[in-house]
């Protein structure tokens, strides 16, 4: 590649690329600088720093992730809603795994704030949840256990780390079929503090 032409998408777009490949810990300027075939300083123009481009690639990586996502829930409710999430979910972690990786950094609040992805994630992941007729403190707590669940499970299939004859999809299906039953099923939370003796 030749320096004319680069701009920030491409470099961040570049990024990307780089962090499926080799990991996103493995992204960094001198990595990048040497597959566009220019010295690192050439970067600068359109990155601050390192951390400035984690940051833009985890952006991006969000938005892509959140597009698969709600592309994949339209128009469906209840649990087919909750299977299409998590299939695209589980799709994304393991097709594009350095993006993914991407999407776990912890990002400046106040870049959060700014970021339609991550909006749009939090009205989407929402909307599914509160079509179980989920809300606050319950609809929090679901999050966490949708997320906790999904990204275990893509962590421990992506390094080999299911060692069962097991199909793994065929219990990925029945996990899904097990968040859905919970969802359905979620228990009555008592007020924080209070304990009922009944």
């Amino acid at each position: 590649m030749v320096r004319a032409g680069l701009t920030a998408e491409r470099v961040v777009e570049a990024a990307a690329d780089l962090a499926d490949s080799t990991g996103f810990d493995k992204v960094t300027i001198s990595a990048l600088a040497r597959g566009f075939g220019v010295k690192d300083a050439s970067l600068y123009s359109h990155v601050r720093n390192l951390h400035d481009l984690r940051t833009r690639v985890a952006l991006l990586a969000a938005g892509e992730f959140i597009d698969r996502i709600s592309a994949a829930v339209a128009g469906r409710a209840g649990k087919d809603a909750l299977v299409a999430f998590a299939d695209a979910y589980r799709a994304f972690a393991l097709e594009r795994p350095g993006r993914y990786e991407a999407t776990q950094m912890r990002v400046d609040p106040a870049v959060v704030a700014q970021s339609s992805a991550y909006h749009r994630t939090i009205e989407t992941t929402g909307a599914m949840l509160r079509a179980y007729g989920l809300a606050e403190p319950d609809l929090t707590d679901a999050v966490r256990l949708l997320r906790s669940t999904f990204h275990g499970y893509c962590a421990l299939e992506a390094s080999g780390g299911f060692g069962a004859p097991r199909d793994v999809q065929r219990s990925w299906e029945r996990s899904v079929e097990a968040l859905h039953f919970l969802l359905e099923h979620w228990p009555s939370a008592t007020d924080e503090g209070e304990t009922d003796h009944g």
